[in-house]
């Protein structure tokens, strides 16, 4: 296996896909011969030409117009909005056009090869249009999947994943760890089950739930909490729609208790749905309430990023909240 960046397993999952199939094209802003605001297309429109990579006008809404209308038409495309601030443009094609096109036509024609890259989250001091984190709007829409990689292994194989199935697929890329999350990578074509959740590490007393770079987060709380004799189980839900609710639901069967943590403002975040799933689900295993770390009711700020963003000691507090109730 190689070593590889998070942008790296990005470009090399997007370099299998190309090659597999001539129809699979990528598109966004500045995606060709510049590769990318972050460089996640390197070196594509050198190796498969301006026909197959190649740039768009700066028109979101165009972008995921242009990939439907391709979808339709048999291609494969795999659109990059440049950051997941700027996808709201695009919310109309994604949600009336995109979600809805198998269901409206009886199933006779969709739109389901078609993928939506974008980068989302905060961590680089990008203040409030560079740092959002949308999932939860779009988790929302009947006849979508939205999936969050963690690492450089994830992003990988649940990107050939998303490519290859038969839905359209948003595919949101934690930007803080683009260069950050470093990790071994098989250089071979594999995929990552999309809709099942991935038990990290086992543990007794506490369920801890992310996604995304927010596993660092869970994961640097749970070493916090393990010197004060905690043990947390950690799971990455990998996907959140589909989101797998047996594997979380088991979980919480064993240990009684459930924290999740997301970026994403706490009012109407996923977080809420999944609480009130696990409620309904293991009511009579629960040994406290469910405990939410978000990120804040505000503006992603620039100068108090820090003070927003659900960080590994919000985390510590709330798992220590949870186990003392």
């Amino acid at each position: 296996m190689a070593q590889m960046n998070l942008l790296q397993a990005i470009n090399n999952a997007l370099d299998i896909a190309m090659a597999e199939d001539d129809s699979t094209l990528c598109f966004g802003e500045d995606v060709g011969h510049f590769g990318g605001v972050f460089r996640a297309t390197s070196g594509l429109q050198e190796k498969y030409g301006k026909a197959r990579c190649f740039n768009t006008p700066l028109v979101e809404q165009g972008i995921i117009g242009f990939a439907n209308g391709l979808a339709a038409q048999g291609s494969r495309p795999i659109a990059e909005i440049q950051f997941a601030d700027y996808i709201f443009p695009a919310f109309d094609q994604i949600v009336n056009e995109s979600a809805k096109f198998r269901y409206r036509s009886g199933n006779q024609f969709n739109v389901g090869r078609m993928t939506i890259r974008t980068p989302y989250g905060g961590g680089i001091a990008g203040g409030l249009y560079h740092s959002q984190s949308p999932e939860a709007y779009f988790a929302h829409t009947p006849g979508l999947k939205v999936v969050v990689p963690r690492n450089p292994y994830q992003a990988k194989g649940l990107l050939l994943a998303s490519i290859r199935d038969d839905n359209p697929v948003i595919f949101f890329e934690p930007k803080r760890l683009y260069r950050a999350s470093v990790g071994e990578v098989p250089e071979d074509d594999y995929q990552l089950p999309i809709g099942k959740a991935e038990v990290v590490t086992q543990g007794t007393d506490i369920s801890l739930l992310a996604w995304g770079a927010q596993m660092e987060m869970i994961e640097k709380a749970a070493e916090m909490a393990a010197a004060d004799g905690i043990s947390c189980e950690i799971i990455d839900l990998r996907s959140i729609l589909p989101w797998d609710v047996e594997t979380v639901a088991n979980s919480v069967m064993k240990t009684g208790r459930l924290l999740i943590s997301h970026e994403a403002p706490i009012t109407a975040g996923f977080a809420g749905e999944i609480a009130a799933t696990i409620q309904g689900e293991c009511f009579l295993h629960l040994e406290s309430p469910i405990e939410r770390v978000c990120g804040v009711d505000t503006p992603y700020p620039l100068s108090l990023e820090r003070e927003h963003m659900a960080d590994h000691l919000k985390i510590y507090e709330a798992i220590k909240r949870s186990v003392n109730f």
